[in-house]
């Protein structure tokens, strides 16, 4: 689909997997991450995900994996997950030099339409590092609440990232798509 934005919002497929671990590690790990705001290389380093973690998102039944485009590059992403009457919001993405320029915003907005529109979802649900303060706040400004709900951090687990911290857990975040 295109917007105005010049974007182009499609599934991925197999020969995207590449692009997107990159732009995934970018947003999240290492160096480059810190070029914009939503990198966790203070508290965890390491891999964020690997080509295995995207093509299982790809292939899974109930899931996509949407992939934003512009210029015919790859610059953001996030996957949905069909879950009875709520969508999950996951693996989300953007490129650190595009951060704070709004791409998120129209990313998450076109996430919640597809969701609401595609399966008939009620609630988004995500789950994020609950020592992530300003990443909680950019998501309570898009009408995410917090809950309280905890689940823990999967300590041991180098898929996830290597924490650089002890007090690592996931907060359960849901929005109403009205």
């Amino acid at each position: 689909m295109e917007t105005a934005a010049g974007l182009t919002f499609r599934d991925a497929t197999d020969a995207d997997v590449d692009a997107l671990v990159a732009l995934i590690e970018s947003a999240y790990r290492g160096e480059a991450s810190k070029a914009g705001w939503t990198t966790e290389a203070d508290i965890l380093q390491g891999q964020r995900t690997d080509p295995q973690g995207v093509l299982e998102v790809i292939k899974a039944p109930d899931s996509r994996l949407l992939t934003v485009e512009r210029d015919g590059r790859v610059v953001a992403c996030c996957q949905l997950e069909h879950r009875g009457t709520h969508a999950y919001f996951g693996m989300f993405a953007v490129s650190p030099v595009l951060q704070g320029a709004g791409l998120g915003k129209v990313v998450i907005a076109e996430a919640e339409r597809a969701a609401r529109e595609g399966w008939g979802a009620t609630e988004m649900h995500m789950t994020v590092i609950s020592v992530r303060d300003d990443l909680i706040a950019w998501y309570e400004r898009r009408g995410y609440r917090r809950t309280g709900k905890m689940t823990p951090f999967p300590y041991g687990d180098e898929r996830f990232g290597i924490p650089q911290r002890e007090d690592l857990q996931f907060e359960l975040l849901t929005k109403e798509l009205g």
